[in-house]
């Protein structure tokens, strides 16, 4: 059966797709994870940057799953769009995210590589190229440090920051691969795990699906609490917007 695309779409404005440059970094405070959450780019925060870069590579090592790393593009961080990382109190980071994107083909996206040769690869690259039109982003390199006692609350909330930058980028879709184990963590925020067979990869310890995030529907499928922090800290983020003359957006297309 066809997959039916959903009818309501917000288009991606080709002003700003892909081209966004924020001025700051954008910063909130998590109660719940004892955390600040950031919103930045690797060019305006390249230290910052080089941490999230160091953090990922030490914690896909340690997991053994470092292959699935481009440490070049990692570390130069010249494919990343934004990227959201927790910093604890002691000002260390504890754990991140990033975006890469607008997909222009199903090519694009490293989920080509990880479906290759698999049952489901065909569906893939249809799903990536039947939303393109719509604006796709992928989100990459989701990582917690090890030692960080609060692992499950840090990826809930690095779960959330995906729709703030497909907001920002005016993109109406976002995806993503994630082991099977690992997926109630990202549908919280509303994601949908898409209906095709299971990947084993990086090797076959793993079974890697898709999912899926809609600007449009998010709230349908997320979880009651991340639906009211998402409103909230985008609230939060508009008024911050807005208070510095910076390119401001609102979520009347969204609820």
């Amino acid at each position: 059966m066809q997959e039916q695309i959903p009818t309501t779409v917000v288009p991606v404005d080709p002003m700003t797709g892909g081209r966004l440059e924020l001025h700051q970094r954008l910063s909130w405070r998590d109660p719940d994870i004892g955390a600040t959450l950031v919103l930045s780019q690797p060019a305006l925060d390249p230290d910052l940057w080089g941490e999230f870069a160091r953090g990922a590579e030490r914690s896909y090592r340690k997991h053994g799953v470092e292959c699935v790393l481009d440490v070049d593009r990692l570390r130069s961080g010249t494919d990343t769009l934004m990227f959201c990382a927790a910093v604890d109190d002691a000002g260390r980071m504890v754990g991140g995210l990033r975006a890469i994107g607008p997909l222009r083909s199903a090519d694009d996206s490293h989920a080509v590589v990880e479906w290759a040769g698999q049952p489901g690869e065909q569906a893939v690259r249809d799903m990536i190229s039947d939303r393109i039109p719509f604006g796709v982003m992928e989100m990459k390199t989701g990582w917690v440090a090890d030692d960080w006692d609060r692992d499950r609350p840090v990826s809930t909330a690095l779960a959330r920051s995906g729709l703030y930058m497909a907001t920002f980028f005016g993109f109406q879709f976002m995806m993503a691969t994630a082991a099977t184990y690992v997926l109630n963590r990202w549908r919280s925020s509303g994601g949908v795990v898409a209906p095709i067979p299971a990947a084993p990869y990086p090797n076959e310890r793993y079974q890697t699906k898709m999912i899926w995030w809609d600007r449009c529907d998010f709230i349908k499928h997320a979880e009651p609490r991340q639906a009211a922090k998402i409103l909230t800290e985008n609230e939060q983020l508009t008024r911050e917007f807005h208070r510095r003359g910076d390119l401001a957006f609102t979520w009347k297309d969204v609820v």
